[in-house]
Parts: structure tokens; sequence; C-alpha cells
């Protein structure tokens, strides 16, 4: 079920697929979940700053969404491991953080729609 939003500067050039193969299976690691149930969205920002934006730093911030009931120490420690993944992964100076974010169970809905 996670939800992964990974928003970007648009000078930023890492292999996104790569990075979210090595994501998934990370996150399964942590959590009780599947690759399977895992989706991640890449969202370049063409417009961003970075402290007063005068020194043209990029920045990748991922935010990962799960159910709520996860005690904080697993929450941080998926921090931790999913931050050292994106530091392997962007090779220009660069601002990286990395949230995890609890969905509410009583009001989250999901479906894998068909199509028509």
């Amino acid at each position: 079920m996670p939800q992964i939003l990974v928003d970007y500067s648009a000078n930023v050039n890492f292999d996104h697929l790569g990075f979210a193969k090595e994501l998934h299976p990370l996150i399964t690691e942590v959590i009780d979940t599947t690759v399977p149930e895992c989706k991640t969205v890449f969202r370049p920002a063409g417009q961003y700053a970075v402290g007063d934006g005068t020194d043209g730093r990029a920045m990748v911030l991922v935010e990962i969404k799960i159910l709520a009931g996860r005690g904080v120490e697993l929450r941080a420690e998926l921090s931790a491991r999913v931050l050292a993944l994106l530091e392997r992964y962007v090779d220009a100076p660069a601002a990286l953080a990395v949230e995890v974010t609890e969905l509410d169970r009583a009001t989250y809905r999901f479906v894998h729609h068909p199509g028509r």
C-alpha cells in the first residue's frame, strides 16, 4: 500500500526506475507490505529554491505514505534507509529529505481499478 512521492528539481539527473526498483524491496524489509503494493510517482519541479536560490543547488524530497499504526522507531528506520539509498542515486550536490507519513486507516480508500 505504500505511496511514494518523489519531488525533485528538474536539474537532478538520476535513474528513477533503478531507484524505485531498489526502493520497493527495501520498504518490504522494514514494514509489512509487498513489492506489488508499492507505488512511486516522480514529479520534476521546474521552479524551486534551496536556501536563497543563488547557488543552483538541487533537491530531492521523498514522501512515503503508509497506513497508520507503525511505531516511530520503524518509521525512523525506514526514513534512514531510504535516505541512504537516495544518496547512492544522486551524485550532484543536492538537498535530500525523506519523510514517512501515516494515512488514517478510517478514511483511506484504495482500489485496483480494472479500466473499461
